[in-house]
């Protein structure tokens, strides 16, 4: 697995997701997450984290066995084990999927498949990120999830 991998946004926005736990999503429009109650609804099933960043721009990811006072915890469902790390722009949607790395601005990682326990912290424009086996899939989350 990848320790480390940089993409671009200019949504500025992270992307956590399982492909086949967003699947469901494919044929809708490409930016069905920029309705709040949308993204909103499928971060608390476990189907995807979005991050809201702050600022567009390049970011570097540093995947982590453990993160102390992460800014973010999210729990999220791995049921393929192809976990797309990125990009929100690169979610799944308008018939497309972050599938093609020539085309995608971010990486694909491979997991065993279950629940996982997201931790994230960010630092100028690097994210370190811990995903650790969990129990929970859904969340309870009352708000979109945006770091300044």
């Amino acid at each position: 697995m990848l320790n480390a991998f940089s993409f671009m946004t200019d949504t500025a926005t992270l992307a956590i997701f399982d492909l086949q736990a967003i699947q469901h999503r494919k044929s809708d429009t490409a930016d069905w997450w920029s309705l709040s109650d949308d993204e909103l609804d499928e971060m608390n099933k476990g189907n995807i984290a979005f991050i809201g960043l702050g600022n567009d721009g390049f970011y570097t990811i540093n995947l982590c066995d453990k993160i102390e006072d992460p800014d973010v915890k999210i729990n999220i469902s791995c049921p393929s084990g192809e976990i797309f790390i990125g990009a929100g722009e690169d979610t799944t949607g308008g018939d497309l999927e972050p599938d093609d790395p020539q085309y995608r601005a971010g990486e694909i990682i491979f997991l065993p498949v279950g629940n996982y326990e997201i931790s994230l912290k960010k630092v100028n424009n690097l994210l370190s990120i811990s995903m650790i086996f969990g129990k929970a899939k859904i969340n309870k989350f009352e708000n979109v999830l945006r770091l300044d």
